[in-house]
């Protein structure tokens, strides 16, 4: 109903049951995902806010996207679905049948990509710390770079809608804007798969550089270090193994294996005097021994030479 040409101003309470009456009759013919907001936040997780900042802060946009924040909260974006690189929603408005909106939003470039997963190197851990927007400071700013981050330009933005309205941006296609930034804090991975690349990618480069710096590492210490067996051919000795960290500890530690070394030379060392000794006693035995048998012996001939019997 109009009054003097102009409509009649509708409650925030109408809308709400004109939305739900049409939102249960469309559940009826197909699967519908709609826009239910938690409280009256519209959109609540890091990604969620980061994309509706995103829209707000481009000239092109702050002055319109506003008109769509009212449809949000009154439940008028009955269905939304995001898919690579598209958004198609329905949207209740003045008339009975909702208004159809179809966004297009451009793929990341190759080169925007590299360089982000590049400089995200070391930082992150998992797909799920991502999606849960659990990162550094200074990552969130890099994603939320403008014309240069992961959210999308107003000029890599295009959309339609089956309404009358003449204005480029209707308060149609700005619900359901506002309404894509409520269902990332739903499914914060939708906005990968919305600018067409993949998480794994920038978890997998993260790994990759992660394992090659313990590589690093590690090829560093093991060349300062003398492989076992090669100091067992060194010494010609049997190492004897301990939990040992460092060789300054080696040193330190009773019972470590640099001390077992030393106790080793010192068993070899205490051996071979024991058997320089005994050969030693054994010869000064010989040579004590050898004039006494040599005057029996000429005793012996002198008695056997006069015919007396040898005793």
């Amino acid at each position: 109903m109009r009054f003097w040409g102009f409509p009649r101003n509708v409650s925030k309470a109408e809308k709400q049951a004109k939305a739900a009456k049409k939102l249960e009759q469309l559940k009826k013919k197909r699967d519908v995902r709609p826009v239910i907001l938690q409280g009256s936040a519209i959109a609540r997780t890091w990604w969620g806010k980061s994309w509706n900042q995103n829209l707000e802060r481009y000239a092109d946009y702050s002055n319109r996207i506003g008109r769509g924040r009212s449809y949000v909260r009154h439940g008028a974006v009955l269905d939304l679905q995001i898919s690579d690189g598209e958004i198609r929603a329905l949207v209740q408005g003045s008339r009975s049948k909702p208004y159809e909106i179809l966004i297009k939003i451009g793929k990341l470039s190759k080169n925007t990509w590299q360089r982000i997963s590049s400089s995200c190197s070391g930082m992150l851990d998992s797909v799920s710390e991502v999606l849960a927007g659990d990162f550094p400071r200074e990552l969130g700013e890099l994603f939320l770079q403008r014309d240069a981050g992961l959210f999308p330009a107003p000029k890599e933005i295009a959309f339609a809608c089956s309404c009358p309205d003449w204005a480029s941006m209707c308060k149609h296609v700005a619900a359901t804007l506002y309404g894509v930034g409520a269902r990332l804090d739903e499914d914060a991975k939708l906005f990968f798969t919305l600018r067409g690349v993949d998480t794994a990618d920038l978890i997998s480069r993260t790994v990759s550089s992660k394992a090659e710096n313990l590589l690093e590492k590690a090829s560093k210490k093991s060349a300062r270090i003398i492989d076992d067996a090669d100091l067992s051919a060194l010494f010609g000795i049997e190492l004897i193994h301990n939990d040992i960290t460092s060789a300054g500890d080696a040193d330190k530690k009773p019972g470590g294996k640099a001390m077992r070394i030393n106790n080793t030379r010192n068993r070899g060392k205490a051996k071979r005097n024991r058997d320089i000794v005994k050969r030693k006693r054994s010869s000064d035995k010989e040579k004590s021994i050898q004039p006494v048998k040599t005057a029996k012996k000429k005793h012996a001939e002198q008695n056997m030479k006069k015919g007396k019997r040898v005793r």
